[in-house]
């Protein structure tokens, strides 16, 4: 348990916190705390969850409780941790109020999901010859909106532990310390309490650049924290030591939203290897669905599994062998290697086809997939020389991230560059018509586009960059990306629309005007005031200020009953 005056809560946030509705901050870092046990009658079953107030449907339920345990076939005893992503049953709760606020400035890959779960899962198997079974099974399970795979592990690590020792009563202690943490501000430092540790890191912010350095260490805290460099970040170079010669071919299966699922002997090895492969096109969203760890018993088990039609595009991780029957017919499987004394330096085959039919089938990519970019040999040659030279993970982590995050932006500056061309000139923009739309995309004149200013300005990597942006185009991570700068530019001309009309003399404008006109040009102003609102365009104070200026300047000409109605109204 926290010791006294540990709590790690800046005394000046004292007052915020007690302002604060019970459970608001718990809830605007974690939905809930469950603990899922084995019942003989009705299998995995929900013990308890914490808080009381923590809203879950019963499908929701029942998901989390198969997702809880390893599958029977993978024989995890002692303890297990790894991550899950469920989706949200209709009907479930909404987002904290906290959670738009924090969208609004985080990077788009790290925001709060109204769609899914993320839960982190700490899972204890031993012999106990008292229970009929003869063992002791358990899991622990954070539920969160955010996808900080970092720091929730180590939450649950910390939470579990000490429930298996003491019982339900370390959690609702937990439960309480995090309720008095900091709310998850994009940028800020913070130093987190939890039964007796305290962790510290820092929440990105939406100028997030990859592999930046871990946050100061308060050195006056009564703790020396426990420092996350990355509340999301896995460790990418073990997740993909075995594929270094194929690491160029997966980010473009990944970039693509291809169909991939990861065969692995532990919920622990596939959950991080999704998660990886999904991390590897940062900071561009992945916007396709992923599941680190699926089962047989999940309720879109048969989505995923039909031969009638293809595959979805999904990243599965599973650990069931019955799997690899069953979804033998997916275009891309990843059998990762159950030993970690594989020679990382030596190539796993690339093995075309789909031909993962025996069970035990050796690890490597199975694919009919052909790259449309070469290979940069560079990048694997710095990180084979690095295992011989046992340069450690991190580091190792740090240069292959590094190079996939040049190789994204090299992709994506093109397109950035040309999506800057769609926007109407603000000198276009009139203060007292509806604001204009950005141009449609043309992808033939993305495509022309390329010769001046393609990838090449920024990548030595050859090949066909025009095939790769075709395939691109037809993937739901493009209509993601699309759709969201399309949105982000639309509320851009909308602000600029409502500057214009701030600054104009509406005066000058209501002359001559009938007085349907002006009362039109009144709930017109108000409705775009209410529409920011309701669609969280960040408009200033002092255009909000300037607007209700004007609109009064235009109530002004109007006559005495008109102008009672309207202010009143």
């Amino acid at each position: 348990m926290a010791a006294e005056g540990s709590s790690g809560v800046n005394p000046s946030k004292e007052c915020e916190v007690k302002k604060c509705k019970r459970w608001e901050r718990f809830s605007s870092w974690c939905h809930c705390i469950c603990v899922v046990t084995f019942d003989l009658e009705l299998g995995q079953a929900l013990e308890e969850f914490y808080p009381p107030n923590a809203q879950l449907l019963e499908e929701d339920k029942t998901n989390i409780c198969y997702l809880a345990f390893p599958d029977s076939n993978s024989g995890c005893m002692g303890d297990t941790k790894f991550h899950i992503r469920v989706r949200q049953a209709p009907g479930g709760p909404q987002l904290v109020e906290h959670h738009h606020v924090y969208n609004q400035k985080c990077p788009i890959f790290l925001q709060a999901d109204n769609s899914y779960y993320y839960g982190f899962v700490y899972f204890r198997q031993v012999k106990d010859h008292t229970l009929p079974r003869g063992y002791f099974q358990k899991s622990v399970i954070v539920l969160s909106r955010l996808p900080f795979v970092n720091l929730f592990s180590e939450v649950c690590g910390l939470i579990a532990p000490e429930f298996f020792d003491n019982g339900f009563s370390s959690i609702e202690a937990a439960c309480h310390e995090i309720d008095q943490w900091p709310l998850p501000m994009p940028g800020d430092i913070v130093n987190l309490p939890l039964l007796g540790t305290v962790i510290q890191t820092q929440i990105p912010s939406d100028n997030f650049k990859c592999g930046v350095g871990s946050p100061l260490v308060n050195r006056s805290a009564t703790l020396l924290p426990t420092v996350l460099p990355s509340v999301h970040q896995v460790n990418t170079f073990e997740c993909f030591s075995h594929f270094l010669h194929h690491i160029q071919l997966l980010w473009e299966l990944v970039l693509t939203a291809e169909p991939i699922v990861v065969m692995a002997s532990s919920p622990s090895t596939c959950s991080q290897m999704v998660q990886a492969l999904v991390s590897m096109i940062m900071p561009l969203m992945y916007y396709a669905d992923y599941r680190p760890y699926f089962t047989i018993h999940d309720s879109e088990f048969k989505e995923y599994t039909t031969r009638t039609h293809a595959p979805p595009p999904i990243i599965l991780g599973v650990t069931n062998p019955f799997f690899a029957k069953t979804l033998q017919h997916w275009p891309h499987i990843i059998k990762v290697a159950e030993s970690s004394n594989i020679d990382c330096s030596q190539k796993l085959k690339l093995r075309k086809g789909n031909n993962l039919k025996m069970l035990d089938s050796k690890p490597g990519l199975y694919t009919h997939y052909t790259g449309f970019l070469q290979k940069d040999k560079a990048i694997i040659k710095t990180l084979i020389k690095g295992i011989e030279l046992k340069r450690p993970n991190e580091v190792q982590s740090a240069l292959l991230r590094q190079h996939l995050l040049e190789l994204t932006h090299s992709f994506m500056i093109p397109l950035e560059r040309y999506m800057s061309t769609l926007m109407p000139l603000q000198k276009n923009i009139s203060p007292y018509k509806a604001a204009p739309s950005p141009w449609p995309f043309n992808p033939d004149d993305f495509i022309s586009s390329l010769e001046t200013s393609g990838p090449q300005l920024t990548s030595g990597i050859k090949g066909d960059w025009v095939g790769l942006y075709k395939r691109f185009f037809r993937s739901p991570n493009f209509n993601g990306w699309f759709n969201s700068r399309y949105k982000h530019m639309s509320q851009k001309l909308q602000i600029l629309q409502l500057q214009a009309l701030s600054d104009a003399d509406v005066k000058d404008w209501v002359q001559g005007k009938q007085e349907v006109e002006v009362v039109d040009m009144i709930l017109k102003i108000r409705c775009k005031l209410e529409q920011c609102e309701t669609d969280d365009i960040n408009l200033s104070k002092e255009i909000r200020q300037q607007l209700k200026l004007r609109i009064d300047d235009i109530v002004c000409t109007l006559p005495d009953d008109l102008k009672t109605v309207l202010k009143t109204s």
